[in-house]
């Protein structure tokens, strides 16, 4: 089976089922094995797939239900406020996961007939955004710490504290974003207490294993 056919038929096993369902189970129904099951779930997540990864009894990866959208009409300047809000969050950084912000608004551009683009583009060098930004975030832990979230996934960090650099395995609460700073409120597994994070401070993150 080529690996687009692969693909297709993870979804569909997925989107056909009303619980989770393990990467062992996944594997042995498409005759994989559980590391390529993996390696084809992180590509359906980067083809934009909300999937959900579930602890405990009845657990495992479950595909969101509502992740296709009915029609959305926008009116051209509708369009265009929308686009010029997404950019201000971008280059203020008021949110760590930039390139699902990006994926989004160039939806959304899409939608503008050839003429309104060219003259948002125009409108848009009209615009300046002046404030105090949080620090720039490594783009791999952005992306880390995006699908944790979603996915309520365990992440483990390493962090620069101020006892300096240590490994932490925390799930995600809550995102916090501050005016200068974006916050994590998580749970520590190990220590089994509240604790928050800078994001800035992340150096490294990788998903735990469910």
């Amino acid at each position: 089976m080529r690996r687009t056919q692969r693909l297709f038929a993870l979804a569909e096993l997925l989107r056909g089922r009303r619980t989770g369902v393990t990467a062992d189970v996944l594997a042995e129904r498409l005759g994989v094995s559980v590391r390529t099951v993996y390696r084809d779930l992180d590509a359906l997540r980067d083809a934009a797939f909300p999937l959900h990864g579930e602890r405990g009894r009845g657990g495992g990866f479950v595909l969101d239900r509502s992740y296709s959208m009915p029609p959305v009409n926008f009116s051209a300047r509708e369009a265009a406020v929308l686009l010029a809000a997404g950019q201000w969050m971008i280059d203020q950084r008021l949110i760590p996961f930039v390139e699902t912000l990006r994926a989004a608004l160039d939806k959304v551009r899409a939608t503008l007939p050839t003429p309104a683009q060219r003259e948002l583009q125009q409108l848009q060098t009209t615009v300046s955004f002046v404030g105090v930004p949080s620090p720039p975030v490594d783009a791999a832990v952005r992306r880390v710490i995006e699908r944790a979230w979603l996915d309520r996934r365990a992440v483990s960090l390493s962090y620069d504290g101020a006892g300096g650099t240590s490994a932490r395995r925390v799930t995600i609460r809550s995102v916090v974003v501050d005016r200068g700073e974006t916050l994590l409120n998580t749970d520590d597994l190990d220590k089994q207490a509240p604790r928050q994070f800078k994001l800035h401070r992340v150096r490294s993150a990788r998903l735990l294993p469910i």
